[in-house]
């Protein structure tokens, strides 16, 4: 409040107040004087009318206090993911149409209770595929956000084609039509719990719920263009199949570029086993750490590209590292090998087994997520170490103790967050350390001190 008086006694009848508005202390500006005597009030706004009405409009679609309670990622990333939302429902109306053709909408021939059965088969199979779906991979996701973000829209691009052909060959349209629900139903888990990992990745002012309101109504904004381009576009190609399929390829290749773009986009603060990987070979190698713009740049976020490596039988170090190893895997000999190696890990709430070219991580139940971090880092540094197929516990040991202290303080600037575990074993760091190992149950371990 700022209260410039009249000197002498008339001053005590006099009042102004100042209005403000911006994300930040450091970024207001003011948008209204008003003051007040004891005869009359006067008021002087800052800004067009239309500058008001239009900021308010905005304030439905964006965060409050946008740009500064978001992170520089968000406004590229919601971009790209809106201009594939709009291709999707776009694509969405010409699928739709030949599906419902295809089980006989407009038939004199077609009956209710046939229509619906298959219609009922179609959701049943997209439920049961998304509760399995969950099953396999649900604890994965989070930490592959990018990843599996890419993998949900192509599985929603598989499940449009197969709606699009369905009238191609009527004697296999239940089939068709399952296959499509049951990619679908994938691409409803994956997304979802991506974006839910996403929303907190931007919401720097604790504010997830509103990013995630202000995401819903971008959402239904592009939902209604799409809807109605997909109607004239529908309407236009009517007849005409040679045009449904080139609008239709030219929208999916459109949309995969732009979820490319808009995953690409992201500069994730937290860490995965890989990102982790980037920054240990990084640091060992120029004894820095690469900031989250650097990192993403070198992540492997293409879906495809694991399981080509796979076939071609290569891995990359963390991808040998198994984190959160399962004790009833040991063998008579595992179980020796350990008794040789245990001497260098001494106070610390972890085992390492270097086994067949790999890492195993044995967790101690009484283990805090600093200790997790700790164990995930010295597997990666014996699995670079390892030569020629000899272990070297000596020369990882000697490592962390000499440079792990230093990397975790320069890795914490960049990266300022707890070790989280997931089910299947991969490492991510995140603001919660209490739930760490809520998702580990089954494979901590417990030793005798001896």
């Amino acid at each position: 409040m700022d209260a410039p008086h009249p000197q002498g006694e008339a001053a005590a009848g006099w009042v102004t107040v100042e209005e403000w508005s911006g994300s930040s202390a450091s970024a207001l500006s003011r948008t209204a004087v008003l003051t007040a005597s004891d005869s009359s009030l006067t008021s002087r706004r800052f800004g067009s009318r239309w500058g008001r009405i239009g900021g308010r409009m905005l304030g439905a679609f964006v965060p409050e206090g946008f740009p500064g309670s978001v992170t520089p990622d968000y406004v590229p990333f919601q971009t790209w993911d809106t201009l594939q939302g709009l291709s999707t429902y776009i694509r969405a109306m010409l699928s739709t149409q030949a599906l419902l053709g295809a089980i006989g909408v407009g038939e004199q021939s077609a009956t209710i209770i046939g229509a619906t059965f298959q219609w009922f088969l179609r959701d049943l199979t997209g439920m049961l595929g998304g509760i399995l779906f969950t099953f396999y991979q649900g604890s994965n996701l989070d930490s592959n956000a990018k990843m599996w973000r890419l993998v949900a829209d192509f599985m929603n691009d598989l499940g449009m084609l197969m709606d699009l052909l369905s009238p191609l060959f009527p004697s296999s349209l239940i089939v068709i039509m399952c296959l499509g629900s049951l990619s679908r139903s994938f691409t409803g888990v994956a997304s979802g719990a991506t974006r839910a990992a996403l929303t907190q990745h931007f919401a720097l002012a604790n504010n997830a719920a509103d990013i995630s309101a202000k995401e819903g109504s971008q959402e239904t904004l592009a939902t209604m263009t799409g809807m109605g381009l997909g109607m004239l576009l529908a309407h236009i190609t009517r007849g005409h199949a040679l045009s449904v399929w080139a609008s239709f390829l030219s929208l999916t290749v459109f949309h995969m570029y732009a979820n490319y773009k808009a995953v690409e986009s992201l500069s994730l603060t937290t860490l995965n086993c890989e990102r982790a990987s980037i920054l240990l070979q990084y640091f060992k190698e120029c004894s820095e750490v690469l900031a989250p713009k650097q990192v993403s740049r070198q992540e492997h976020i293409l879906p495809f590209w694991s399981n080509w490596r796979k076939l071609i039988r290569i891995k990359l170090p963390h991808e040998r590292v198994h984190l959160g190893a399962k004790a009833s895997m040991l063998t008579h000999t595992d179980m020796l090998e350990i008794a040789k190696t245990r001497s260098h890990y001494e106070n610390n709430n972890y085992l390492l087994l270097d086994k067949e070219g790999s890492v195993h991580i044995f967790i101690h139940k009484q283990a805090t997520p600093a200790d997790v971090l700790k164990s995930f880092v010295h597997g990666l540094v014996l699995t670079n170490l390892a030569q020629n197929g000899k272990s070297q516990h000596t020369e990882a040991r000697r490592w962390m103790d000499n440079n792990y202290t230093t990397f975790i303080s320069k890795e914490r600037n960049s990266f300022p967050f707890f070790f989280l575990v997931t089910a299947a074993g991969e490492g991510l760091l995140n603001r919660t350390p209490s739930v760490a190992f809520d998702s580990l149950e089954g494979t901590l371990a417990s030793w005798p001190a001896g």
